[in-house]
């Protein structure tokens, strides 16, 4: 991943945002961490709303999106992007599509540990590895995350903590560029039973897909 303004190949970095486990070095980051790790423990299933904004700074470009997702762990994902950049970006188990609306086109790739590395998403299946990923520190209702070792061009990671069931209202990335990707998540709803075939990755006729 060359520059995270890409919305949909950005998303494959917040997504492990819903499931952090990691160091803290001060009593406020400790004890969000330990809230979002018990939140986590307890869902079977997560969907929402959420708004973003990239902001590109050797374009001098803002770019905004809404849209929904959807969850179920630990390997199946929708994120709906919609308005002029309509698109929907699945994750299923070992595969990864993003299906772009307006151009009839789908690009289809495999998800495994070795094509994504260390990445947050491939650390998904579990919690072992965060804790040698990110250096965490935390302050009021703050977290930062700064990779120990490189992940894309992820510099740092700062997530708005929320005094409610599900304990994270935004966060936002900045890349090597300074160019940041601010999310805010709205409308959260936990363990409303969402079907399997919510995330099939069956297309239109028509639709051209490329293989990556």
């Amino acid at each position: 991943m060359r520059k995270i303004y890409n919305p949909a190949l950005f998303i494959l970095i917040c997504l492990a945002l819903l499931c952090l486990a990691a160091p803290s070095y001060s009593a406020d980051a400790d004890s969000h961490i330990a809230r979002i790790q018990k939140a986590y423990e307890g869902i079977k299933d997560l969907r929402g709303s959420f708004s973003q904004k990239s902001v590109i700074r050797d374009l001098n470009k803002t770019e905004t999106y809404k849209g929904e997702f959807f969850i179920k762990p630990p390997l199946r994902m929708k994120w709906a992007y919609k308005g002029k950049a309509a698109q929907d970006l699945f994750i299923n188990n070992d595969t990864v599509l993003i299906y772009k609306k307006g151009d009839n086109q789908a690009y289809k790739s495999r998800f495994d540990k070795a094509t994504y590395g260390q990445t947050p998403v491939a650390l998904l299946s579990g919690f072992g590895n965060i804790r040698e990923e990110f250096t965490v520190s935390g302050k009021g209702d703050a977290l930062t995350l700064k990779p120990k070792k490189p992940i894309g061009n992820v510099t740092s990671i700062k997530i708005t903590v929320a005094d409610e069931d599900f304990p994270i209202r935004a966060f936002v990335i900045t890349d090597s560029y300074a160019n940041t990707v601010e999310i805010e998540l709205r409308d959260m709803q936990i363990n409303t039973g969402l079907k399997d075939s919510l995330f099939d990755l069956t297309l239109p006729k028509g639709v051209n897909i490329f293989e990556q």
